[in-house]
């Protein structure tokens, strides 16, 4: 009875695994392929084929960079050099690191990033969802929208995701967040869009965001937010939170501005140049709205026009109210400004303006910002508070990229050495230069001249974001 049970089971056996000869890879099913959800049911079966479209796309972003000691300041004395030797100035330190995620957006290995995932480093690495680690070369940086295009270095042909619509999306679809949080790997998550158009973030100076209640964490920085397509519909940013980790609430460029920092670069542009409105603009207060008869404060009230601009130009007035660009709303400045931060140059843009309680049609040609006078950079080298930043003179070019608001006179500044005494200082990128030991300060060799000589004390008079500050430093 054993021996025939025994022989039973060895026939239902080969039964089911077919004959013995069969080869071992024709037991492993192949894995049935599943079509992207076109309907509410599909979605509800699951995102694997959005995330199996997706995540090829999708990379971590390493950039680093060596850190310099400041150089020990017996070392400018001779007397001392030659006893000790010449190695006492910026003497190599720690390694700093920075980790983000990021997406490849053309087959050529184009990736876009955040900007702050690779600030002030020098070396980055890419590795992709295949575990390669490729070095990438920084093509350029877009600090005003928190943006950053690198370039793979092994010539290949690279997964990409498709760039969609942000304009096309509404409060309630679903999306997908996927990057790399708090470095334990490639993870996605799900979420819906929870607002649009959030502005007064305060993380760039577009001010234009997605919200979405998809997990984003640290290291989500620079990563994907994807529609029910599989297509890119914003940059995972930054979010709002009082422990460090997500809450449900994180914000996102939309793609739409994307769209024009990476045809900049792939146009070999080292910044990138939009359309100058030449005119400053300020949020209307409940009572200003009613004081001009509008329903509610919604819009961006013309406060100054600069002279020749766009805005005068196209006749526009103070007073003016700004509520629409091309048809789509516009309810306060930073709407506007990304209205029409995402049109190309060359063309021009239809203003919708209310004026003495009627809405007008005002035709904007799109140009970029002239450069007059010419920036004529210079790097502070003298004696002074001022050691290590770079100066330019002031143009509608310059105002516009370091978003500085009523300046006439004085010189920008617009970079600063990490390690320099300007830093230590605490002197910041888009400071505006007024006046030093008394002297006014017109252009950039204005600044060197004043600064070549050491002194016992600096008075320097500086504008920051609107203020006028007067400080003495020790010489």
């Amino acid at each position: 009875m054993i021996f025939l049970r025994r022989q039973f089971i060895a026939a239902l056996a080969i039964l089911a695994l077919g004959a013995p000869a069969a080869r071992a890879e024709t037991l492993i099913a192949p894995q049935q392929e599943r079509a992207l959800p076109h309907s509410r049911a599909d979605v509800v079966l699951s995102f694997a084929p959005i995330v199996k479209k997706a995540t090829p796309a999708v990379v971590n972003v390493f950039a680093t960079r060596v850190e310099q000691r400041p150089a020990n300041p017996f070392f400018d004395d001779p007397i001392f050099r030659r006893f000790f030797g010449e190695g006492g100035g910026g003497q190599r330190g720690p390694t700093a690191q920075s980790l983000g995620s990021g997406v490849i957006v053309d087959a050529s290995g184009l990736v876009v990033t955040n900007n702050h995932v690779i600030e002030g480093m020098t070396d980055v690495k890419v590795s992709l969802s295949d575990k390669r680690e490729i070095p990438a070369k920084i093509l350029l940086r877009d600090p005003r929208t928190d943006l950053a295009v690198l370039k793979l270095t092994e010539a290949a042909t690279y997964p990409m995701m498709e760039l969609g619509d942000s304009d096309a999306l509404e409060v309630g679809d679903l999306v997908l967040a996927i990057g790399n949080p708090f470095g334990v790997g490639q993870t996605v998550t799900q979420g819906i869009v929870s607002a649009l158009a959030r502005t007064q973030v305060g993380i760039s100076d577009y001010g234009f965001f997605i919200q979405t209640d998809a997990s984003i964490n640290p290291g989500n920085s620079g990563g994907p937010l994807v529609d029910m397509s599989g297509r890119v519909i914003g940059i995972n940013s930054a979010i709002f939170s009082k422990s460090g980790g997500s809450v449900g609430i994180g914000f996102a460029i939309p793609v739409n501005m994307v769209k024009i920092v990476v045809a900049a670069a792939k146009g070999g542009g080292k910044q990138v140049k939009r359309p100058w409105l030449g005119a400053t603009l300020q949020n209307l207060s409940k009572e200003i709205s009613d004081s001009l008869g509008l329903e509610r404060p919604a819009g961006a009230l013309i406060a100054d026009l600069y002279p020749k601009g766009p805005a005068l130009e196209a006749g526009l007035k103070r007073g003016d109210v700004i509520v629409a660009v091309d048809g789509q709303s516009a309810d306060d400045p930073e709407a506007v400004g990304y209205r029409l931060a995402t049109k190309p140059l060359g063309g021009q843009a239809t203003l919708g303006v209310l004026r003495a309680g009627k809405t007008i049609a005002v035709p904007l040609r799109l140009s970029a910002a002239p450069e007059v006078p010419a920036r004529d950079a210079v790097k502070v080298k003298g004696p002074s508070p001022f050691a290590g930043a770079t100066v330019v003179n002031i143009s509608p070019a310059v105002l516009e990229e370091f978003s500085v608001q009523g300046a006439a006179n004085g010189v920008v500044v617009a970079e600063i050495d990490p390690q320099s005494v300007a830093a230590q200082l605490n002197l910041q990128k888009g400071d505006v230069i007024l006046v030093v030991n008394d002297e006014k300060i017109g252009t950039t060799r204005d600044l060197e001249r004043a600064t070549i000589n050491r002194h016992y004390y600096w008075k320097i008079t500086l504008a920051r974001e609107g203020q006028v500050i007067t400080t003495v430093v020790g010489g």
